[in-house]
């Protein structure tokens, strides 16, 4: 159920509340922006990330300022954004864009242990399928390196746009090309590492790879 802070009050018939679309989003999606502040002062950071369950994990260095001063509980707001299309309408002010995007509100709090492992498998899975097992899992000295932080989406709310464009009624007659380009992501050809034996072969995290479309 929305909360309070979570209720779509900008064209409210966009808000979707349900898990199975706010987790499509969040499947679908390699970037998140996390918004927090300190001192006053506002920051929003990008980064990869994972869903798991009712989890998001999200990674970095110890040292980071981001991780460090979410780990202490500061308040944090997520978002996860997917662009589906521009929305081209016969008028300027009723141009678009089509897109599904989630916000996720609450506190972040560390990852340890065996669960830690699992989260940065987790996001290394997401990013690419099948990856964690075609290169060397992190040693311990990476792992203290390394800060994973854990939010719930226990408050958590989806907005989608969807459809052509929506002129004004008198608009209609105009003489104007009106419709939708679609988005979508797509992996080039793989650049090998020119320091690669050669012969090597690509491997099938990497020849397999795209981002299905989940909503």
């Amino acid at each position: 159920m929305p909360t309070s802070r979570t209720t779509v009050r900008r064209l409210p018939q966009r808000g979707h509340y349900d898990r199975e679309t706010i987790v499509a989003i969040l499947d679908e999606g390699l970037v998140c922006h996390v918004g927090f502040a300190v001192d006053g002062q506002p920051f929003v950071i990008p980064t990869l990330y994972a869903r798991r369950g009712e989890r998001l994990y999200v990674h970095g260095s110890a040292v980071s300022r981001m991780l460090k001063t979410l780990a202490g509980g500061v308040p944090v707001c997520v978002t996860v954004t997917l662009l589906d299309g521009l929305v081209l309408a016969r008028s300027m002010f009723n141009h678009s864009m089509n897109y599904r995007s989630v916000v996720v509100l609450g506190t972040a709090t560390p990852v340890e242990g065996a669960e830690k492992v699992e989260a940065l498998e987790t996001i290394a899975e997401h990013v690419a399928p099948g990856r964690w097992k075609e290169a060397r899992a992190p040693n311990e000295t990476e792992l203290k390196a390394t800060l994973v932080l854990s939010l719930s989406l226990d408050e958590a709310s989806a907005k989608v746009r969807t459809g052509p464009p929506v002129d004004d009624d008198e608009d209609y007659a105009l003489p104007y090309w009106a419709g939708v380009l679609p988005l979508a992501l797509a992996a080039g050809a793989p650049v090998p590492d020119p320091r690669l034996p050669a012969g090597t072969s690509v491997p099938p995290s990497v020849r397999a790879w795209r981002r299905p479309r989940n909503g």
